[in-house]
C-alpha cells in the first residue's frame, strides 16, 4: 500500500509539471557574470590560445595525434563500432538541436516566456560564428586527408579544428544546464552533458574522424560560449519585450483581447468595528420529524453553540409521553422539599 501510495504521488508531481503556470514565475534565476565565471573564461581563453600555439608550432601535441590516428583505435575495439556510429549523433547539430528546442518550446509556453528558446538561439548563433571562423581561418586537415606524416596540416583548405561535434555537444547539452531552475537539477544537467560531451569527442577520435587536438579546442570552444552567455542576458531580456510588444499589437490590430494572467480568488474577510461588538449569529435548531428513519443528516452552522442545559425542551410531534412540568433541565439544583413529620 505504502509503495501504490508513492507511486500515485510521483505520478501526480510529474502529471502537475505539465500543467501551463498561470503566469510567469517569479524565481527564474538568470545567471550573472560573477567573480567566479570570469576567472573560468580567463583560464578557459588562455588554454583555448594554448592549443592552437602548440598545433601551430607543430609541438608535442601534434607528434601524439600522429601516434593516435596510427593506433587506430577503431581497429583495436571493432564491436563497439556500431553502436559508436550511433552515438556520435549526439554531437551533430541538427538532432540535437531540434531535440533541445522542442525541449526548450515546451518550457518557454509553460512558463510565458521565451527567453529559454532565446538563448538557445544565441548559443548556436555564437558557436556558427566563433567555431566556423576558427574552422576556415586555420584550415587544418583531417586524419583521412592528411598529406605528409608529422606534419600540422594547416592552412591546407580543410575545416576539422576545432572539432565541431565535440563544441556543439557541450554547446547544445550544457545549455539545459545553464537554464535549470533549481541547483540540483543543473548540478546532475552539467554532470550529464559533462559525460555527453567528453564521450562523443572521443568518439571522433576513435572513428579517426578528428585529431585529438581537435577535440581539446573544441570542448574549450563550446565552454568559452556557455561561460560567455551571461554578457549576453541583457540583449536577451530586451528581444523578449520585443517580441511581445510585437505580440499585443497584433493582437489589437486583430481585434483579440490581450492576454492575462489569471486571477487569484480573494476570499473576502468581514471586520467588525471596535465600538460595537459583533453580535453572533443565532444557532440554527435542528429540524425534528416523526420518525427517526426519516431523519437526515443534520447541518451544523458555524458559530457559537449553546449548551444542552440552556436549550428549551422540545416535545416531539406525536410523542406519547406528557410533558413534566416539574424536571428541570440537566445541571440546575433541585430545590428542597418541606420536611413532613411522619
Amino acid at each position: 500500500m505504502r509503495t501504490e501510495r508513492n507511486l500515485t504521488r510521483r505520478l501526480d508531481r510529474v502529471f502537475a509539471r505539465l500543467d501551463r503556470e498561470p503566469e510567469r514565475p517569479a524565481h527564474i534565476d538568470v545567471p550573472r557574470m560573477s567573480r567566479h565565471r570570469v576567472v573560468l573564461f580567463s583560464a578557459t581563453l588562455a588554454f583555448y590560445l594554448a592549443i592552437v600555439w602548440a598545433v601551430v608550432t607543430t609541438s608535442w601535441l601534434v607528434r601524439l595525434d600522429w601516434q593516435v590516428m596510427f593506433f587506430r583505435p577503431y581497429q583495436q575495439w571493432p564491436r563497439i563500432h556500431a553502436f559508436l556510429d550511433y552515438y556520435v549523433v549526439l554531437g551533430q547539430r541538427g538532432p540535437t538541436a531540434v531535440m533541445v528546442a522542442a525541449w526548450l518550446g515546451w518550457r518557454s509556453w509553460r512558463q510565458h516566456t521565451v527567453r529559454p528558446l532565446l538563448t538557445l538561439a544565441t548559443s548556436l548563433l555564437l558557436l556558427n560564428i566563433t567555431v566556423g571562423a576558427a574552422k576556415i581561418g586555420m584550415g587544418r586537415l583531417g586524419p583521412h586527408y592528411a598529406t605528409v606524416i608529422g606534419s600540422n596540416e594547416m592552412g591546407l583548405g580543410g575545416d576539422i579544428f576545432p572539432s565541431g561535434h565535440t563544441a556543439n555537444a557541450v554547446v547544445t547539452w550544457g545549455i539545459l544546464a545553464y537554464l535549470a531552475s533549481t541547483p540540483r537539477a543543473r548540478r546532475w544537467l552539467s554532470a550529464l552533458s559533462a559525460v555527453t560531451s567528453l564521450g562523443v569527442g572521443l568518439t571522433t577520435v576513435y572513428l579517426g574522424t578528428h585529431w585529438l587536438s581537435d577535440v581539446l579546442l573544441g570542448w574549450a570552444a563550446g565552454l568559452l560560449i556557455l561561460l560567455a552567455l551571461p554578457w549576453f542576458e541583457p540583449l536577451i531580456a530586451r528581444t523578449e519585450l520585443a517580441l511581445f510588444d510585437l505580440r499585443d499589437r497584433w493582437r489589437s490590430r486583430r481585434g483579440l483581447p490581450a492576454p492575462e494572467p489569471a486571477a487569484v480568488p480573494v476570499t473576502p474577510v468581514v471586520l467588525a468595528s471596535r465600538g460595537i461588538a459583533a453580535e453572533p449569529p443565532a444557532p440554527a435548531r435542528e429540524p425534528v420529524s416523526s420518525t427517526r428513519a426519516s431523519r437526515g443528516p443534520a447541518h451544523l452552522a458555524p458559530g457559537p453553540h449553546t449548551a444542552r442545559s440552556e436549550r428549551t425542551p422540545v416535545t416531539p410531534v406525536g410523542s406519547r409521553r406528557p410533558p413534566h412540568a416539574d424536571r428541570l433541565p440537566r445541571g440546575a439544583s433541585q430545590p428542597a422539599r418541606p420536611l413532613t413529620g411522619g
